[in-house]
């Protein structure tokens, strides 16, 4: 069954722990969210709540599927660019689909429910994002459109010894 996706969500505590524990579960799973397991609910607390301080300044947008059970299932994040020169793009950040879910498409509903989300806003043309390499992620996201604009080598370190590329990944709108 597809998820239901709503952007702009009433922040509820509900909602404000199903994405946390969406996020825990994520990481925990070895997802590239930003953080790397073992990770607990409070440690990825402070993100959260500085990506909440960005949509009260009207500066992020949320986007949440909830799964037949009405559970969060994926979520993501869309932020404005906030440099004068490029208003017409936007930051996808924080994308994640829960590990039960994963395998069943949802993460391509996830991307083009993104996509439609940012063709709304008013003179965005392209979406950009950034993965973390050694995972396949930016093979999946080529798969849904998305192409390889740069990457930084080595510019992110999980553990010590352990850098990887930071890939550059545009959607174009149009």
């Amino acid at each position: 069954m597809p998820l239901t996706f709503t952007l702009d969500p009433a922040l509820t505590p509900a909602l404000r722990d199903g994405i946390l524990g969406l996020w825990t579960d994520v990481s925990n799973a070895g997802g590239a969210v930003g953080f790397v397991a073992p990770v607990t609910r409070e440690e990825i607390r402070p993100e959260l709540v500085r990506h909440f301080v960005q949509m009260a300044e009207g500066r992020t947008r949320l986007l949440v599927g909830h799964d037949e059970a009405g559970e969060v299932a994926a979520a993501a994040f869309l932020t404005r660019n906030a440099h004068r020169l490029m208003p017409h793009w936007v930051w996808l950040y924080t994308v994640m689909v829960h590990p039960r879910h994963q395998g069943k498409g949802y993460g391509r509903d996830l991307l083009a429910a993104a996509a439609d989300a940012a063709r709304a806003m008013e003179g965005v043309e392209a979406i950009r994002l950034t993965c973390r390499g050694g995972h396949g992620l930016e093979r999946f996201y080529a798969s849904c459109g998305y192409k390889e604009v740069g990457r930084v080598p080595d510019a992110i370190r999980v553990a010590p010894g352990d850098d990887r590329d930071e890939v550059v990944m545009l959607l174009p709108l149009g």
